[in-house]
């Protein structure tokens, strides 16, 4: 995880070197990171020679990408900057949707880097004004929503927040 946050940001300056306005090196390095994730997912289940997982994250992948780019298409909504297709963010899908799946699948430790990329990305789409708001939640709430379903743990126990309506807590699974 950390090749893959030092690459993202080595790769996010080197593009965004010639920026005269840092607004356009934050929009490249969001690019940049929101490309990096999926790749990130798929590395993770190769080094790992997790065949399961790799066909788990490209169900996931696929389910998130064909549902944001259906609704691209039949939401009629327009960008902050003017532009057709804003609802919802394909950026943000992609992030979360291999946020989600590498801490479904990997757990926590590599969860959270995970998220905070995720999280950046949706940041820059807003900051760059490519999106409104509304568009990246509903960019982030498809890609976690399919990653939770496609996605099993791995090999080992995993830590899941558990919250119900009157309690919160922590769920502990393992697969045998």
């Amino acid at each position: 995880m950390r090749i893959f946050i030092i690459f993202s940001m080595v790769f996010s300056f080197l593009s965004g070197a010639g920026s005269v306005f840092a607004s356009d090196a934050i929009e490249t390095a969001g690019d940049a990171v929101a490309l990096a994730a999926p790749a990130t997912a798929l590395v993770m289940t190769l080094t790992r020679s997790d065949r399961e997982g790799a066909f788990q994250f490209l169900e996931s992948y696929a389910v998130s990408s064909a549902v944001t780019i259906g609704l691209k298409y039949t939401v009629k909504e327009r960008r902050p900057n003017g532009e057709k297709h804003s609802f919802p963010s394909f950026h943000t899908s992609s992030a979360f949707t291999a946020a989600t799946f590498i801490r479904n699948r990997y757990g926590w430790r590599y969860g959270i880097p995970a998220y905070l990329a995720a999280s950046f990305v949706g940041w820059s789409r807003i900051e760059s004004k490519e999106h409104w708001t509304r568009d990246v939640l509903g960019g982030a709430a498809i890609g976690v929503a399919s990653a939770f379903i496609f996605t099993k743990p791995y090999k080992g126990a995993v830590v899941t927040p558990v919250v119900g309506e009157h309690f919160l807590g922590f769920a502990l699974s393992r697969r045998f």
